[in-house]
């Protein structure tokens, strides 16, 4: 059995509370598991499973007694640590126009493929977490998913709503065939426009330093920068295996700034970000 892993990262945000929920299953060479990890504002958790607690489709991942997919996400946990039960359900999907990897998504013996399977939907429901409400009204959802062997050894991810709009960016050390780059994906969805920044569309790191990462291409620039580092401890793979530990903040402090043509498109702070901040200059 080779080492890999695949999940998904669904994150479901209000005005005033965030919800994020990872199902995965890893393979490791003699061990296979699955697991499900939910992050909030202030917690995150790992439930492991049996790996025969694992079932996917095309469009759904179910985990015991919980589904994650298109239509939303049901959960019914219970252990020592968390009771979590609830349902959240998705208005319409926004998926990007073609597959955020680009042609990398044709390249064989990648270490890690990125999928995002939506930008922005609607969320409403309901999920208790230890007698905690969190409840999603004219909310906002993002998803997106990962596969491979192991995550990158330095990167940054960032995705954020905000009025008019949704972005993501990750930045990552990528190795190919004995050699490294760095590879950038991303994308800026304002104003129902999609701009897509990316190595295969000629991007590049102009400055990462400080928990700021600037990209440049053409006349397109993008600065992400993360001002609050509080993130919480969560599990990712290293050759399948769910044994490296990164931080991710759910909901933090962070500025943005998009411009085009040497003019600001749209400058913000927001305390509503979620950042993974894995660059160790």
């Amino acid at each position: 059995m080779h080492h890999s892993f695949y999940g998904w990262y669904l994150k479901c945000q209000s005005n005033t509370q965030t919800l994020a929920v990872i199902p995965a299953i890893h393979n490791t060479g003699n061990k296979r598991t699955c697991s499900i990890q939910v992050i909030t504002d202030n917690d995150a958790w790992t439930i492991m499973f049996p790996a025969n607690a694992f079932q996917c489709t095309k469009r759904n991942i179910f985990i015991g007694e919980n589904r994650f997919g298109e239509k939303g996400v049901h959960l019914k946990i219970h252990t020592q640590q968390a009771a979590i039960r609830g349902n959240l359900n998705f208005g319409s999907l926004f998926p990007l126009k073609y597959d955020i990897m680009g042609p990398f998504a044709l390249v064989p013996f990648m270490e890690c493929r990125h999928r995002v399977w939506s930008m922005q939907h609607s969320v409403s429901g309901n999920v208790y977490i230890n007698g905690q409400n969190f409840s999603f009204r004219n909310a906002w959802g993002y998803w997106e998913g990962d596969s491979g062997r192991s995550f990158p050894k330095e990167y940054i991810w960032t995705h954020c709503f905000f009025s008019d709009g949704t972005l993501m960016l990750s930045v990552a050390d990528i190795p190919m065939m004995g050699m490294h780059f760095t590879g950038i994906i991303g994308v800026v969805l304002w104003q129902g426009k999609e701009y897509r920044i990316a190595t295969y569309l000629g991007a590049k790191v102009f400055k990462i330093q400080n928990k700021m990462v600037q990209v440049k291409q053409g006349s397109l620039e993008l600065e992400v920068r993360l001002l609050e580092t509080s993130g919480r401890p969560l599990k990712a793979p290293a050759k399948g295996d769910m044994v490296r530990t990164i931080h991710e903040s759910a909901s933090c402090r962070a500025f943005y700034r998009f411009c085009k043509e040497g003019c600001t498109v749209f400058a913000f702070e927001t305390d509503r970000a979620s950042f993974e901040f894995e660059y160790f200059s």
